[in-house]
């Protein structure tokens, strides 16, 4: 790409482009050359504005003219993009960053555009307490998100107008050339102006606590590094790989080595059973043990206190696992059908054996047996059933 010419183009052409880049960064991520191309863009904007004398000290954002408002966020925009600049010493980009958003910071203050209360909270330096620090937030966040709700509503109007012109203009005859002539609303478009900057004021104070976070981890790690001298990161990488490989070597050694196991399943076994290849009675190990969810499968042991126990049930399923396969449900019915069958044979072969052909009855036995029975009929005969009853009815 070839060098990117600003020295030509007027103040509202350059930020006009300076804009979309800015709206491009802001909604996804642009390329280093686009970021470039954005903060040089700025950068001549920020000088043109200088020569031009557009704000003065002892101005208010009432003495502002409307037109002048946007470049108000200059700075913001500038210190918004390079803090997306990737370079190796990160610490410069922080601080040109943070210089460029107090800057933004500083001249909304000076037009009395930032809000008393965002004011008197960050002049308490000495109450920084964690809910003043909460508070502070809460109350920032709310006004970001009734700015944003503004200029939502604010969009939606210009639309809805533009529609309305553009139907009256397709309705009625309009002069050669008027056709896009729109009723620009000044004091609608000055709100709007305005409510962007009070957006990007809450933004830049966001920003600005981030960027200074960051720049005090960034300054510890090297001063730490001055000190303990460049093997300082080599080190941490050097703990890191034998910790990683002690893991893996650990893991290997707890997996168990033992010879392949035989070529065969519960089903092919049941098969062989019931075609007669095979007897129950052979050993058979090929159980179905039910599968372990948690930090318990990855380890490859087992639970040895209570929280590995409870670690080991997160994401468990919601339903009960099986404790066998159906393999081996039909190999224990086939048991149980098996005992049965030989009980049967058992029985059998118990009427059928010669004690009990043996202990049959003899003809006195009989004889006694027919009298018994004929002495039993003969006695119905002369008490029919019911006879007995007549004594208990009333009337017998």
């Amino acid at each position: 790409m070839g060098e990117w010419k600003t020295e030509d183009m007027p103040l509202p052409a350059l930020f006009e482009e300076a804009s979309k880049i800015h709206a491009m960064a802001s909604e996804s991520s642009v390329d280093r050359e686009a970021l470039r191309k954005g903060i040089q863009t700025l950068r001549r904007c920020d000088e043109m504005i200088s020569k031009l004398g557009l704000f003065s000290s002892n101005e208010t954002k009432d003495d502002v003219s409307t037109a002048n408002l946007k470049y108000l966020l200059v700075p913001f925009y500038i210190g918004e993009l390079t803090e997306k600049v990737a370079e190796d010493d990160r610490l410069k980009v922080l601080k040109i960053s943070r210089d460029h958003l107090k800057e933004f910071i500083s001249i909304c203050e000076a037009l009395e555009l930032i809000p008393e209360e965002e004011l008197e909270r960050s002049s308490q330096r000495g109450a920084n307490t964690p809910a003043n620090q909460r508070a502070k937030k809460i109350a920032r966040f709310k006004r970001q998100r009734a700015a944003e709700a503004k200029l939502q509503e604010i969009k939606e109007k210009k639309e809805r107008r533009w529609r309305s012109l553009r139907a009256a203009a397709l309705s009625s005859p309009v002069e050669v050339g008027e056709e896009d002539v729109l009723d620009d609303d000044g004091e609608e478009e000055r709100e709007a102006w305005l409510t962007t900057i009070s957006l990007s004021i809450c933004k830049a104070f966001d920003l600005v606590e981030m960027l200074k976070k960051e720049e005090e981890m960034l300054a510890a790690v090297k001063e730490r590094q001055s000190k303990e001298g460049e093997d300082f990161a080599h080190e941490i990488l050097d703990e890191r790989t034998k910790r990683a490989e002690t893991w893996h070597r650990n893991a290997a050694s707890k997996a168990a080595v033992s010879k392949p196991a035989e070529p065969i399943t519960c089903a092919t076994f049941a098969q062989d059973v019931i075609e007669g290849r095979a007897q129950l009675s052979q050993a058979h190990e090929h159980k179905h043990q039910p599968m372990i969810f948690g930090p318990a499968s990855l380890v490859g042991g087992r639970l040895t206190s209570e929280r590995e126990r409870m670690a080991a049930q997160v994401f468990q399923p919601g339903y009960r696992l099986p404790t066998m396969s159906i393999e081996e449900a039909g190999l224990r019915e086939m048991e149980m059908m098996k005992k049965w069958q030989e009980w049967n044979v058992k029985l059998m072969e118990e009427a059928n054996s010669s004690w009990h052909k043996e202990g049959t009855t003899s003809t006195e036995d009989e004889d006694a047996e027919v009298e018994k029975a004929r002495a039993w009929d003969d006695w119905k005969d002369d008490h029919p059933r019911g006879a007995g009853n007549k004594k208990l009815t009333p009337c017998g």
